[in-house]
């Protein structure tokens, strides 16, 4: 895979969101555990705490390489844009089931956040030059 120029705009919202992957990640380990568990869908037949560990592993995995392996930020960054559609549905779930979690305790502000999980993917694709790399392909 080609070594895709980025212009420092596209690193900067690369390295937030690398960071803001860890800061989730940290709040999958502690404070916000309980939260994050009354995300996961009724049927993932997996045990919840086990779900929110794992996805906290990956999430601080994808979040260093995010900052760290900028060699391979295209590849890192389908990666992560990848993680987001796989924990969308908890997103789903959280606003059907009427879950209140992370301050969203109305059935309008869990619906307005489901709008940013394609911003977050569109993000990651553009900051790490993945949609470069999709258009330079054709």
């Amino acid at each position: 895979m080609e070594n895709i120029q980025t212009s420092k705009l596209q690193n900067f919202v690369r390295i937030l969101l690398g960071l803001f992957m860890i800061t989730a990640a940290f709040g999958h380990f502690t404070f916000q555990r309980a939260e994050f568990q009354a995300q996961v869908p009724d049927w993932v037949p997996m045990n919840k705490d086990l779900v929110v560990i794992l996805s906290g592993i990956v999430e601080i995995t994808l979040g260093l390489a995010m900052l760290f392996l900028t060699r391979y930020k295209v590849i890192v960054g389908i990666a992560l844009a990848v993680f987001y559609v796989l924990i969308f549905p908890g997103n789903i779930a959280q606003y059907l089931n009427k879950t209140p979690a992370f301050g969203l305790d109305t059935d309008q502000a869990r619906l307005i956040r489901l709008f940013f999980q394609p911003v977050l993917i569109f993000l990651t694709l553009w900051s790490t030059g993945a949609i470069t790399y999709f258009r330079n392909r054709n």
